[in-house]
Order: structure tokens, then C-alpha cells, then sequence
């Protein structure tokens, strides 16, 4: 096995090269508004670490989100073109279950990302590995009573401490936790992982322009 796992749903690109036992290469770089021109250095860095090619992929792995429209679609449309082109499966995992699984936490706890617009992305987890509810966005203070009490990971929890004052590590889902996930939901699970379609929870800021008015010449 030879597993390639990126995540672009937060401000975080991140990259990493995953044999099937060990983490072999990393690449994490934290910069919300360069997504599409520093995820392919960050491919190209972690397989030239590792002395591997392209073709030596077996699969890929892709964080899903729920993440702002613009950087998970680059992480997306990379992941399933790679996919396409050397003709190997891509594997979607929630990014939220990234983060939680580098909490390692064995007690409950929720995952809160930042969704921009004053919202955050969350979902909360009985531990590590098992998610109890189904990704949502919403405004902090609408969930704040519902996780009074309960460590809340993720840049959410940074960015909103009046509503999430018990914050924990991590801040950003990593893509060696990312591989990591992916192997052992492949030898386990295989069902869980999802097919690499972004997860929005909401529509887009930018939007296509309406049909134009016709101008009256009379």
C-alpha cells in the first residue's frame, strides 16, 4: 500500500504519505488563501521525501469537510483527478472525524471548525472514534448550552471561547491522522469511508448571476 491522504478543509493544506504501517512524509502549511497553489507542492514535497512517483500510488485518501466552499473543492477535484488519471481509489473521510481522531480521547467531547460567517462547522463524538451526531453548522452560541461542560477540539473553539471556553487540541485536522484513519477504516470498516464529494452544509458565497432583464426599447 502506498496512501497518499490530503485535507483542504480548513486553513491548514495538509499532506501525507502512508505505506500501510508507518507515516513515511508530511507537509502542513496554514495559509486559508493560497489552497490551490501550495497543495501540489505539498504532493510533490511529501513523494520526493519519500523517494516514491506518482505511480507508485495505490489510493488516496481526501478530507471531505465540512469545509468553506473554495479550498475543499481544490482538495476535492486534486483528489479525483489523481484518482482518474493513475486509475486508483479515492477514499472521502469526514474532516471532522480527523480531528477527532487526533484528540485520542476515550471520554465525549465535540469537534468545532470554523465555518466563517460567524458559524462553525461541529459535530460531537462519544470518543475518538465513534462520531454521536451528524456534521452541522450553526452559530456558536445557538450549540454553546447543548456543549456546556464537554473539551470541544478544532479552530472553533479558539476563535469562540465565550461559547466554547473548554477548548482542546487539535486545532486542524492533520493528513497523517487523515492516512492513519483511512488504513484502519480499510481493514476494518470498509463502508464507512465515503465517496470524495465535498460535504458544503450550505451554499456557496459566490453565486451565478440571475437571467438578465430584458430592457424595454419602447
Amino acid at each position: 500500500m502506498l496512501l497518499l491522504a490530503f485535507d483542504t478543509a480548513t486553513p491548514a493544506i495538509t499532506v501525507a504519505l502512508h505505506d500501510g504501517a508507518d507515516i513515511l512524509a508530511e507537509s502542513t502549511t496554514v495559509d486559508a488563501r493560497r489552497t490551490g497553489e501550495l497543495l501540489a507542492p505539498g504532493i510533490t514535497a511529501v513523494l520526493t521525501a519519500a523517494g516514491r512517483k506518482p505511480g507508485d500510488l495505490t489510493g488516496v485518501a481526501v478530507g471531505v469537510g465540512p469545509g468553506p466552499f473554495t479550498g475543499l473543492r481544490v482538495g476535492l477535484v486534486t483528489a479525483r483527478a489523481l484518482g482518474d488519471a493513475l486509475g486508483i481509489p479515492v477514499h472521502g473521510v469526514c474532516s471532522l472525524d480527523v480531528v477527532a481522531y487526533q484528540t485520542r480521547s476515550a471520554e465525549p467531547f465535540a469537534v468545532a471548525t470554523d465555518a466563517r460567517r460567524k458559524e462553525v462547522y461541529w459535530a460531537q463524538y462519544t470518543d475518538y472514534l465513534t462520531r454521536a451526531t451528524e456534521p452541522d453548522v450553526a452559530h456558536p452560541a445557538l450549540i454553546a448550552e447543548r456543549l456546556t461542560g464537554l473539551p470541544v477540539a478544532g479552530e472553533g473553539a479558539l476563535v469562540y471561547p465565550d461559547a466554547f471556553p473548554k477548548a482542546i487540541e487539535p486545532r486542524y485536522p492533520s493528513a497523517a491522522a487523515l492516512a492513519e484513519l483511512t488504513v484502519r477504516r480499510l481493514h476494518s470498516d470498509p463502508e464507512s469511508l465515503l465517496f470524495p464529494e465535498p460535504l458544503y452544509l450550505r451554499r456557496p458565497d459566490a453565486v451565478e448571476p440571475g437571467t438578465r432583464k430584458r430592457v424595454s426599447t419602447s
